[in-house]
């Protein structure tokens, strides 16, 4: 996450203040990080979100990519009333309303303030999503431009934007393992285990004050950075078509209740597979990183034939097996559709994007964010 200031007109003592907040990819341990205590690992990218805030005589709010060049909004008793009803404000809305929240609990005073978001984690000449987690980019860039206004007054760590952040999200979308949030915060590849999900939604039930919320302990949260060998090659490939989560994850429900074993024996093949490509990055080990991108492939495969869910596509299915030739691949994120990835060489990436090429796969100019 990049964070700029910028003087305004001469004469003004407001200042504009650009933060750049990277997407993400799952690497490894997708559907299994959604269960307490299950790892995962993801990356940051760079392909980035930006955020512009400055001090203002009146609250507006700016999207124009999605045609809402100019939105009113405003405080009022601790909530945020939007002067527009389109869904994809909610995000937004529900994270002003924490940070504003949170703000006040710490005896800041709040001003107005200008906000424009612009974004290339989507397809620029169709608008499709690439799988980038935009969302979750959103609700990070909206915590650290508010709090980038207050810096002075505040103490602020990643930890506390990762926590607003995943507080709005959750809030907004009522599940999910806030993986994404945590690589949109961190930056670079991270070896994450997920928050308690119940334990969330109890404490957000129960309007429990934002600031205790943050100040706590949060059950089975883990985030820990890792550094990559220097020859791993991070390879990303487009389907073309987006993935529907939502519905991908309903179909694992019912394997939990109905088939117990055969789902707790996905979760541990998951864990292991994770478990060993960090001990690979941490030990320098790319052939081991591989051969864990494999198995957890391998996991996602059985899976998959138990839940009669599509998580690798036709198009996916071709990706990865080429990229077998050339290192390992898989799907990423929940898969039937969207992105996989690959790890590869570098004297070998241009073969294998031209291959994917061949096939209608569109390698994408993505690499880790610094």
């Amino acid at each position: 996450m990049e964070s700029r200031n910028h003087p305004r007109d001469k004469g003004s003592e407001a200042c504009m203040h650009e933060i750049k907040v990277p997407g993400k990819l799952f690497i490894a341990g997708e559907y299994a990080v959604l269960e307490p205590g299950y790892p995962a690992i993801v990356v940051a990218v760079n392909r980035y979100l930006t955020a512009k805030i400055a001090i203002a005589e009146v609250q507006t709010l700016s999207l124009p990519q999605l045609g809402l060049p100019d939105v009113s909004c405003r405080f009022e008793q601790g909530k945020v009333i939007i002067e527009d009803t389109d869904a994809r404000l909610d995000f937004i809305k529900n994270t002003f309303e924490v940070v504003h929240n949170y703000l006040l609990e710490k005896s800041v005073k709040t001003q107005p303030f200008s906000f424009t978001i612009s974004s290339e984690l989507d397809d620029d000449a169709s608008g499709r999503k690439y799988g980038l987690g935009s969302s979750a980019a959103v609700v990070v860039a909206v915590v650290s431009s508010i709090l980038k206004l207050y810096g002075e007054q505040l103490t602020v760590t990643k930890k506390l934007i990762y926590k607003l952040a995943s507080i709005a999200h959750f809030q907004t979308q009522g599940s999910g393992s806030c993986a994404d949030v945590a690589a949109s915060t961190y930056g670079g590849y991270i070896h994450y285990t997920a928050f308690e999900a119940s334990w969330l939604k109890e404490k957000l039930k129960g309007n429990k004050s934002v600031l205790e919320l943050v100040e706590q302990n949060w059950p089975y949260l883990k985030i820990e950075e890792l550094e990559a060998p220097t020859e791993l090659v991070l390879a990303v490939g487009w389907t073309g078509s987006s993935a529907k989560t939502a519905s991908l994850i309903k179909k694992i429900e019912p394997l939990k209740h109905e088939n117990p074993t055969i789902y707790e024996e996905f979760l541990r093949r998951t864990r292991d597979a994770v478990s060993s490509m960090v001990e690979g990055f941490q030990h320098n080990d790319i052939e081991k990183i591989k051969a864990s991108v494999s198995a957890n492939r391998s996991a996602l495969l059985d899976l998959s034939i138990e839940t009669g869910g599509v998580i690798e596509t036709v198009s996916l299915e071709k990706m990865i097996n080429i990229a077998k030739r050339y290192g390992a691949g898989k799907s990423s994120g929940a898969g039937g559709g969207d992105c996989g990835i690959a790890f590869t060489s570098k004297e070998k990436k241009e073969l294998l994007h031209k291959e994917w090429r061949d096939v209608d796969v569109i390698p994408l100019e993505i690499k880790p964010s610094e």
